[in-house]
Formats: C-alpha cells, structure tokens, sequence
C-alpha cells in the first residue's frame, strides 16, 4: 500500500471508521484522479466503470466524510459544480488555482504567495489567517497561442 493511501486508512480508522470495500474504491479513484478536480458525478463514472455494483450516493457519502476528515478538500471553481480533490498535509495552507477562461483548464499553484499579505492582516488588523482559497481567472499559455494563430493575418 502506498504511503498516501496508509496514512488515509490509519486517520479514518483513528476516527472509528473501518476500510469498506466502497470506501476502498472511492479512495483509490481518487488517488489515481489526484492532479484531476472530480464532481462527485465525475469520481462516479470512474468508480462505476470497475464497480458496476456502487451506485452514485455510496460515492457522494464517502466523498462526504473524507471532506470532514479533511482526506479531500472542496472547491468551488465557479463554473456551477463542487469539485473535490485529495488534501495535501504538506501545504501549510491550501493551494491556489489558475483558471483558464477560455478551455476551463486548472493550474495548481503550490507556492503560497500570500504571505506577506497574511503578515500585513496581522500587523494592520490584528487579524491572524489560518487558511485562506485563491482563485485567478485568466488565459492559459495553450490558450494564447491558439489565439495568437488565429489573429495572424494569412498569405
């Protein structure tokens, strides 16, 4: 068992929760799907295509409770769904997102580059962050360069 998978396994087994068979499958979709941000839709039609058997609100009550656990983390990326993807304990805080206006594509950013702002609430406001969500919309570099092919002129 790989390492991700074993410390999910021992915080829900510290938590009373035992390893089922669904929650296993759950589980390792979203492990195989970790650079991916799956609606509970989506992790579904993954699990589904091996597990025929699991139906749709076995997913969604999992995906739940390793939200609580905080195994996984939601995100809303503003194009009208709840994403999920697997939480990262090395982050301090979570990671940001560049959003690509035109194809939908999400870029993760794992630098925290909001902490001189963090020091600024807390010596400006007296205002301690703990965690904080930053999205960016923009256009991806794919994105400009299809543009920029299509705006050249033609001979």
């Amino acid at each position: 068992m790989d390492a991700k998978k074993e410390q999910i396994c021992i915080r829900l087994k510290e938590h009373g929760y035992k390893i089922t068979s669904q929650r296993k499958v759950v589980l390792d979709a979203m492990l195989a799907n970790q650079d991916k941000h799956l609606t509970v839709e989506e992790l579904y039609q993954i699990v589904k295509a091996e597990h025929p058997e699991i139906g749709l609100a076995t997913v969604y009550r999992n995906i739940q409770l390793l939200n609580e656990l905080k195994i996984v983390e939601k995100l809303n990326l503003d194009d009208g769904y709840i994403r999920y993807e697997l939480a990262n304990e090395d982050e301090g805080h979570r990671h940001h997102h560049l959003i690509c206006d035109q194809c939908g594509k999400v870029i993760e950013v794992t630098e925290d580059l909001m902490g001189s702002i963090e020091k600024s609430f807390l010596e400006s406001y007296g205002f301690l962050v703990h965690d904080h969500q930053a999205k960016f919309f923009g256009v991806c570099k794919e994105c400009q360069e299809k543009n920029e092919e299509i705006l050249k002129p033609t001979r």
